[in-house]
């Protein structure tokens, strides 16, 4: 299920040469919505920092569709789309302001669960990555951005 995880507004010292909103602030506003997303799963800031755990990006991949320009209105709805033992899969769809039919870019994130001390993948708490999955089982299938 699709939850709104970002609003926002495109500043004009967001766009570049080309006046539109410049890569850096799409993936800086995907970023934001993405701790959002993992605070509603439960892997908040101070749940993170008491289990001694992390999330860490290993792959994203983005798709810009439409330009945006100085004053539009932005928003952010994120989604669960995969669960592993160690990984989490994400997708965000930005939209122009509210209109779902207005995609300007859909961002993939893959991440890690991580022993914040070693360094490395561990494996999701069980109890928690079973209600996600059950989350998701029960979640209409929502249209996926064209």
């Amino acid at each position: 299920m699709q939850q709104l995880t970002y609003r926002g507004t495109v500043y004009p010292w967001q766009c570049d040469h080309m006046g539109h909103m410049n890569v850096m602030w799409y993936t800086g506003k995907f970023d934001e919505a993405g701790w959002q997303f993992f605070g509603r799963l439960g892997l908040t800031p101070a749940w993170l920092k008491e289990a001694n755990r992390g999330m860490a990006a290993v792959e994203q991949l983005v798709q810009y569709r439409r330009e945006l320009h100085p004053g539009d209105l932005v928003s952010i709805h994120s989604e669960l789309v995969e669960i592993q033992e160690k990984v989490v899969r994400i997708r965000h769809a930005m939209w122009r302001g509210d209109r779902a039919d207005d995609v300007v870019a859909v961002s993939t994130l893959t991440a890690v669960f991580m022993d914040a001390l070693a360094r490395r993948a561990c494996a999701f708490p069980p109890a928690m990555a079973d209600r996600w999955r059950e989350a998701m089982a029960q979640a209409q299938p929502q249209p996926q951005p064209h």
